[in-house]
């Protein structure tokens, strides 16, 4: 994508917020608009720089694999192994039967959850989906068309999951915020 214009022009990060999340990115940091499909208020920022990018600035190394990770241990010498072996295992030899099963078990268990009112491990499950269709993807186990159908269902899940969070929330007379944004919250509700 060629991005043009003032450095603060916002671009809609699709690939980021095929799970639920739509995102807008300044070119210095993501804001999160929605999330499962719900508006955010106020816009939340992350960071998404990550530690190793943020140690390699600090100490002035052009990999992440030169960082110190202690002293006189490179970060290279702990994780390049792991990392070579879940790339492998992620675009060569991972179950595609396997993984297409769980699949379909993790998208039945998380609405078996959320059937029971429980929104926690219901939110667990779409993530577990969302790592699976990840690693089918990388395989290429799945086609254009398929491709969209999983991006979907993912979204619809995790849709289901933060209303039924926002929900439970409302139940509790939303306990974690201020006076005046509760009562401002449940009033709008009661209209």
């Amino acid at each position: 994508m060629k991005i043009t214009g003032k450095t603060h022009q916002l671009v809609q990060l699709v690939l980021v917020g095929k799970f639920g999340l739509t995102v807008w990115k300044s070119l210095s940091s993501p804001t999160f608009q929605q999330v499962g499909g719900l508006a955010t208020g106020p816009v939340t920022a992350e960071v998404t720089y990550g530690l190793e990018r943020l140690a390699s600035y600090i100490q002035e190394v052009d990999s992440v694999y030169d960082i110190e990770w202690a002293p006189g241990v490179k970060y290279g010498e702990i994780f390049l192994q792991p990392e070579y072996e879940h790339s492998k295992y992620s675009f060569e030899v991972s179950d595609q039967d396997m993984l297409l099963e769980n699949f379909e078990k993790f998208e039945k268990e998380a609405g078996r959850a959320l059937e029971l009112g429980l929104v926690h491990p219901a939110y667990d499950y779409v993530l577990k989906c969302s790592h699976t269709f990840n690693l089918l993807d990388a395989r290429g186990a799945v086609s254009v068309t398929e491709r969209a159908g999983y991006i979907a269902r993912i979204r619809n899940l995790a849709r289901v999951v933060a209303k039924t969070f926002v929900a439970e929330r409302k139940k509790l007379g939303y306990p974690l915020l201020d006076e005046a944004t509760r009562a401002k919250l449940l009033a709008e509700e009661e209209e």
